[in-house]
């Protein structure tokens, strides 16, 4: 896991304007083959968790999972560590108001977009919808968070709007709270409730 972070922070390094040579060089030790390129650090959380929780050592397969600071990086993630660079295969996971930067940055790389899907909003939504509005608040609760969620509810914007739109709000409130309840909701799902782009994802790499 330690090399695979080191191949992740040469990645993050070479996509800001540094050299390429040192992640060329981590991949072909690493036997890396695939990079699964996500948005954000809780995207990341929640596929990680997931995996283990899978029994999958995604590392130990040459999978790298890629947090990439936000959809519009995707043109240049793509095209690092696709075919024009280091000829990797793609998958990933996007929001669904994010979809046309993803598809427009896979074609720029000339990689295929088959092997990446789309979430009804966002993750977390996925996730709320799966575990219901009522499991979520039980997670929030266990967490030590049920007096910030209580006060969050009471703001006049969130008066009237629907459960599930309130706890989507409330997650991405707080600097860290989306990558804490990443794991968190993806830990308290059954297998059979796994959101369909979650298992689309892994059933493909």
């Amino acid at each position: 896991m330690a090399d695979m972070q080191a191949f992740r922070d040469e990645v993050s390094g070479w996509a800001a304007g540094g050299p390429g040579g040192p992640a060329g060089e981590l991949a072909l030790r690493l036997g890396v083959r695939t990079a699964v390129l996500l948005e954000g650090p809780s995207d990341l959380a929640a596929v990680e968790t997931l995996a283990a929780r899978r029994g999958r050592d995604l590392a130990a397969e040459g999978v790298c999972v890629v947090a990439m600071g936000g959809a519009m990086s995707i043109g240049r993630y793509a095209t690092l560590l696709g075919p024009p660079g280091l000829g990797l295969r793609l998958a990933g996971l996007c929001d669904e108001n994010e979809q046309r930067f993803f598809d427009r940055g896979l074609e720029r790389a000339r990689a295929p977009r088959r092997d990446v899907f789309v979430c009804v909003s966002d993750l977390e939504d996925e996730f709320i919808r799966a575990l219901g509005p009522a499991s979520v608040e039980e997670i929030i609760r266990a967490e030590g968070d049920h007096r910030a969620w209580q006060t969050f509810l009471h703001q006049p914007a969130q008066h009237g709007r629907p459960r599930q739109r309130q706890l989507r709000r409330f997650l991405g409130t707080k600097k860290g709270r989306k990558i804490r309840y990443g794991r968190l909701l993806a830990e308290a799902l059954s297998p059979e409730r796994v959101p369909a782009p979650l298992d689309g994802l892994f059933a493909r790499l």
